[in-house]
């Protein structure tokens, strides 16, 4: 299938990391990987995970890095140490709306402070940038991810907001289209994605839509609505179904779930440290189990393992009492 934009896999906490790269790319992947929330202030001291955090593999030609935090030094910081490795560029997250995020001031924050504060930290950020690509002859792109705003939000505000962040250098913008407490079951508002093409056409910025593309028939009503957008970023469908980029490039498969989740595990301890091993695992666990006739069966049966062997026992058990489920065609 003929398609003229960008198909991208957004960035998802605890999941957006290799192993979920590599399982993807199995199924052909997609154009861009967006990391996992990076915060700028435990890369800038150099903690101890944060090097699981900033591993580009298996594709480091396609990965965003995804960059959050509160502190405008911190995040000027962290943005020259993303520079020096291989990627893309660097999305600054002003979109995630999760209370821990926003009540500490970064993610949609960045959208209800002062403007001129957000407009601050963006030009630190985008000067970080640009003196690397200068010195370098490299072309590292710089974008936002955000939303509509604060529940109060007006097109003025909105589209003020979005006018300051091309003003200060941004290239890209990936648009949410929900306010900050709208939650995923009201429609998004893709006519805002659409009104940001038209907006920007004539100055070379790029709009990518994020929002309930699940399927064929919900990526066509997005594209629909939004005929000029750059690219179509989805992050909930591809880690219940890591093959639905191929599906909607209009390929046929099929699917062996068993050994999809023992690969899985596999690129999970070779990747992530053991301290990450539950956490990364219940999470693609809990919608890997949505693709089965009895998957509140299954779902609990993975999510109570006690360690990665007793995983590896229940699915074992999970596909001899339900050999129908192995295999999914697409």
């Amino acid at each position: 299938m003929m398609m003229n934009y960008k198909l991208i896999a957004g960035p998802m906490a605890t999941l957006s990391h290799p192993a979920f790269r590599i399982l993807l790319e199995k199924f052909g992947g997609c154009d861009e990987y967006f990391t996992e929330m990076i915060n700028a202030g435990s890369l800038c001291t150099r903690g101890p995970f944060e090097k699981f955090y900033i591993d580009p593999q298996p594709c480091p030609q396609k990965i965003v890095w995804q960059l959050t935090g509160f502190d405008s030094s911190k995040l000027e910081q962290a943005a020259g140490i993303l520079c020096e490795l291989p990627g893309l560029g660097i999305d600054l997250n002003m979109g995630c709306s999760a209370p821990d995020v926003y009540k500490v001031g970064a993610g949609i924050s960045w959208m209800i402070k002062p403007i001129e504060e957000t407009k601050e930290m963006v030009r630190r950020v985008y000067s970080v940038i640009k003196n690397h690509n200068d010195g370098t002859g490299e072309k590292l792109r710089f974008s936002v991810k955000l939303r509509l705003g604060d529940d109060d939000f007006t097109d003025e505000k909105f589209f003020a907001f979005t006018d300051m962040l091309v003003s200060e250098g941004v290239e890209l913008l990936t648009l949410h289209p929900r306010t900050k407490k709208e939650k995923l079951i009201r429609p998004p508002r893709y006519e805002y994605c659409e009104r940001l093409c038209e907006r920007y056409k004539n100055q070379g910025i790029k709009i990518y839509l994020n929002g309930n593309v699940k399927d064929e028939p919900s990526l066509k009503n997005a594209v629909t609505r939004c005929p000029n957008v750059s690219g179509v970023m989805i992050a909930r469908a591809c880690a219940q179904k890591p093959w639905i980029f191929s599906e909607l490039k209009g390929n046929h498969g099929h699917v062996d779930m068993k050994e999809i989740a023992f690969d899985f595990i596999f690129d999970v301890e070779k990747f992530q440290p053991r301290e990450f091993w539950k956490t990364r695992l219940q999470r693609f666990f809990t919608y890997y189990s949505m693709n089965f006739k009895f998957a509140h069966y299954a779902q609990t049966q993975f999510l109570n393992a006690k360690d990665n062997e007793d995983l590896k026992a229940r699915l074992e058990e999970f596909f001899q009492k339900c050999p129908e489920e192995q295999f999914i065609n697409y």
